[in-house]
């Protein structure tokens, strides 16, 4: 059987991205304060769990990079799912802190082997002349995944108590995302076929090399500081609209905008993208971030809140596509799996310490305001940062 073309790939691919993102990354935050009546643990408790999942993403996402460029791209996304699936599950069962801590391990595992980054290495392996169109065409779908979690998930918990709310998630993973993504990428991978004839890949770099250079630490500084930003506010995006007095229908009213948001600025990169070069496009992504932040910690009403989930939503679409294009821009094709997995360790474990250093970071300042200026100003550096980046390749 002939594997599926180019575009139903990617389709595939960018459904099971949808639910993937949906469950194990913007669903954590809706399910805090209903945990936190139902069995009393503390806030950091339980923003602990999330913190050892993305920390369990961070740790495994060099052996899933090395594993893609081995071709065994289809296993990984399909086990992953599987995992996903069933750690919602062991999520739902638990009853002590112990058992919670388990079922994020596992979840941890499961974003690792499905999150974006495996789907951009897989289809700049098996598709490499068209892995940009590829990646952006990916997130179009994937973009509303936030805006699919908050209401999605708030139906689930007025019709049904939390643990069943999280086995039906489980279910969707097992029985819809998990058969979808072994369907999408059956057969033998493609080759890796090079652009150019006579291209050989021999300018490529290698893991060793693209450690010696500059760029790539300073890639890693951007990203690990954009990612514990964007992950200490997405972690706690409910619990910081509480604080600034808006309800659960007033917040929703915000953050359904990220998605469209992100969609849009992705879409407007499918269009107008080959006239932007990824380094013009990610200083002002990047920018994007402190800049929402500030707007957030410091305008009031609702022209303030829109704003703010604009321009958020802006940034954290295109920062995506940015990230997953710069390492075969930079360091070639041949090994974007074991560079991009290297990478990511740094970012990750720094986004998988954002939610709890920001549970603790709050018995040290007055509130969240004070919070969200501090990420701004983390998003400053990471705008610096970037901006020194300059590619290594000629």
């Amino acid at each position: 059987m002939h594997p599926p073309a180019f575009r139903i790939t990617v389709a595939a691919l960018a459904a099971g991205q949808l639910v993937c993102w949906a469950a194990l990354y913007y669903g954590f935050t809706s399910f805090v304060l209903p945990m936190q009546r139902s069995l009393g643990w503390s806030k950091p408790a339980l923003m602990g769990a999330f913190t050892l999942g993305l920390a369990v993403w961070g740790a495994a996402s060099y052996a899933v990079g090395a594993a893609i460029d081995r071709g065994h791209g289809r296993a990984v996304l399909t086990l992953g799912s599987a995992l996903a699936g069933a750690g919602f599950w062991l999520w739902s069962a638990a009853t002590t802190l112990p058992g919670l801590y388990a079922a994020w391990a596992l979840l941890g595992a499961a974003m690792a082997m499905t999150l974006y980054e495996p789907a951009f290495n897989l289809l700049t392996r098996r598709f490499p002349e068209h892995y940009r169109q590829g990646i952006t065409a990916l997130t179009l779908l994937g973009g509303f995944a936030s805006t699919l979690s908050f209401p999605a998930v708030a139906w689930l918990l007025a019709a049904l108590d939390w643990r069943d709310a999280l086995r039906v998630i489980g279910s969707v993973l097992l029985l819809g995302v998990t058969p979808l993504h072994a369907w999408a990428l059956h057969g033998a991978p493609a080759q890796l076929v090079r652009t150019h004839a006579g291209d050989d890949g021999a300018d490529d770099a290698t893991l060793h090399e693209a450690l010696r250079e500059r760029a790539f630490w300073l890639l890693v500084l951007t990203f690990t500081l954009y990612s514990f930003a964007a992950a200490a506010l997405w972690a706690h995006m409910m619990p910081v609209f509480a604080a600034r007095g808006l309800g659960e229908t007033a917040a929703l009213g915000v953050v359904v905008w990220f998605g469209p948001a992100q969609v849009a600025g992705r879409f407007a990169y499918l269009l107008f993208g080959r006239w932007v070069g990824t380094r013009a496009l990610g200083l002002a992504v990047l920018a994007g971030l402190p800049l929402s932040l500030a707007i957030f910690a410091l305008g009031q009403g609702p022209a303030a809140w829109l704003l703010f989930a604009l321009l958020f939503g802006l940034a954290n679409g295109l920062v995506t596509i940015v990230r997953g294009s710069l390492v075969p821009e930079y360091f070639g094709r041949s090994h974007v799996g074991r560079i991009s997995g290297t990478m990511n360790v740094v970012a990750l474990l720094a986004r998988a310490a954002a939610p709890l250093a920001t549970a603790w970071l709050l018995l040290a300042v007055p509130g969240y305001r004070e919070v969200l200026l501090v990420l701004a100003g983390l998003g400053v550096v990471a705008v610096l940062a970037f901006a020194a980046a300059r590619p290594p390749r000629g």
